[in-house]
């Protein structure tokens, strides 16, 4: 993913450091190196070997720090694509983002997916992230029916960050090709967005 799209967000104590860890952590990720040690991901970013785990603490939390990016770039290709005044159609365009975000490095993000859910994995903000962009695509759920409106914009984020992660896990797993991820999202989408149609 070009940097600009991936960044994460400036401020944080050592973010430059975290910077280099994270590159480095995507590089060994696209040179097919999933089960990258510690010391490799150390080794890759220059930096000393506690620096990860001082950092992060622990390759989960990298993980976690990598699904961030993703989720980020989804957000900003979506907040940079024509305004389209009906949030369903927004819906629709933010699942075709973030599948074409998860397209672009399907090794790399695959690997990154199949940390998420690791037993003993710190608490991320996966859910968190995740929910931010459904609600970015909702908008002020314009096109939705007035009298479920409120209960779509309390509700939709959280169940179309479930959904999505659901088609993504089988994805993940190799059981759906990338054109059944693709049409899979979007049905699932279009299920949910059907209760709060007008």
């Amino acid at each position: 993913m070009p940097r600009d799209e991936t960044s994460i967000a400036a401020g944080k104590r050592g973010e430059p450091v975290r910077q280099r860890v994270i590159d480095a952590a995507e590089r060994l990720l696209r040179d097919g190196r999933a089960n990258f040690s510690m010391r490799d991901l150390a080794s890759g970013a220059s930096v000393s070997f506690a620096t990860p785990f001082n950092q992060f603490g622990s390759k989960a939390a990298i993980m976690h720090a990598l699904s961030a990016r993703r989720i980020e770039a989804m957000m900003k290709r979506l907040a940079a694509a024509p305004a389209l005044p009906n949030a369903a159609d927004r819906v629709i365009l933010a699942v075709n983002i973030a599948v074409g975000v998860m397209l672009e490095e399907p090794g790399v993000n695959r690997a990154v997916l199949g940390w998420l859910g690791t037993e003993g994995a710190p608490p991320g903000q996966v859910l968190d992230h995740s929910k931010a962009l459904w609600a970015l695509a909702l908008g002020k759920g314009e096109g939705l029916a007035a009298s479920r409106r409120a209960q779509a914009l309390r509700c939709l984020p959280g169940q179309l960050a479930f959904a999505f992660r659901g088609v993504l896990s089988f994805w993940t797993a190799g059981e759906l090709s990338n054109e059944a991820f693709a049409i899979g999202a979007r049905e699932m989408a279009t299920a949910l967005l059907l209760g709060f149609a007008e």
